[in-house]
C-alpha cells in the first residue's frame, strides 16, 4: 500500500523500476525496503535472485566460474528483473561494470547510494557476509581500488544520493524520496482551449481537444 504522502510520486513513476546501485557497504538493502514500502512497491535483492538462479552461494559461483562466470548470470538476472515493473532493486556493487547491465537498468530509474569509504569500510567490518572481491590482505586498499575504478560509472546513475553523514536507510530513502520528482519529466497536459490546425485546402478548423 502507497504512503498517502507519495501517492503523487508512485503515480508519475507509472511503475518503474528503480534499481540502487553503489558499493558493497553502501546500504542498498536496508535502503531498498522502506523505499519500497512508501511507494507501495516490491523490493528484489538482485544477488538473492542471483543465488536462487544458480542454485550456488555467491562466493562458490566465483570459486567455480570466476568473476566473468558471474557477471555473465548477473546480467541474466537483471535482464529477467526488467521485464518486471513497481520493484525497488538492489543490485551487486560491480553490476555498473557491463553496458548491457546499463541497458537493462535504464528502462527504469537508477539511484546511486554514495558513500564515504571510511564508512563503507566500517560497515563492511561489522557485516559478515562473504565478499570474494575483498578477500584481500589490505581490505583499505582494495576498496579504494575498486572505487577508483566504479565511481565514473556510478556517476551515470540518475540521480546520486551522498550519505556523507552516515545517514539510517529510512532517513536515505526519504532522501530519495525528497529528490526524485526532480527528475521525472512531466507529462505534457491537454491544452485548455481548442488548437487551431490548417487543413489542406487552407482552411483553419479545432482540433479535437
Amino acid at each position: 500500500m502507497v504512503a498517502t504522502e507519495h501517492q503523487g510520486l508512485a503515480r508519475r513513476l507509472q511503475g518503474l523500476n528503480l534499481y540502487l546501485v553503489g558499493m558493497m557497504g553502501s546500504g542498498k538493502s536496508a535502503v531498498g525496503r522502506p523505499l519500497a514500502e512508501a511507494l507501495g512497491y516490491r523490493f528484489i535483492d538482485a544477488d538473492q535472485v542471483l543465488e536462487a538462479a544458480a542454485g550456488r552461494p555467491i562466493p562458490r559461483i566465483f570459486a567455480a566460474d570466476g568473476e566473468e562466470g558471474f557477471r555473465e548470470l548477473e546480467t541474466s538476472v537483471l535482464g529477467q528483473i526488467s521485464g518486471w515493473h513497481s520493484l525497488v532493486v538492489a543490485t551487486g556493487g560491480g553490476a555498473v561494470t557491463r553496458p548491457q547491465n546499463w541497458g537493462h537498468m535504464h528502462q527504469g530509474v537508477v539511484i546511486w547510494l554514495d558513500a564515504p569509504e571510511p564508512l563503507l569500510l566500517s560497515r563492511l567490518s561489522h557485516d559478515p557476509t562473504p565478499r570474494p572481491l575483498m578477500a584481500a590482505a589490505d581490505p583499505a586498499e582494495r576498496l579504494a581500488a575498486l572505487m577508483a575504478t566504479r565511481r565514473p560509472l556510478y556517476a551515470q546513475a540518475d540521480l546520486r544520493i551522498s550519505q556523507a553523514g552516515g545517514q539510517g536507510p529510512e532517513a536515505v530513502a526519504a532522501m530519495i524520496l525528497r529528490d526524485l520528482p526532480s527528475i521525472l519529466r512531466e507529462r505534457p497536459s491537454a491544452p485548455e482551449d481548442p488548437v487551431l490546425l490548417r487543413d489542406g485546402d487552407g482552411a483553419l478548423t479545432h482540433s479535437l481537444n
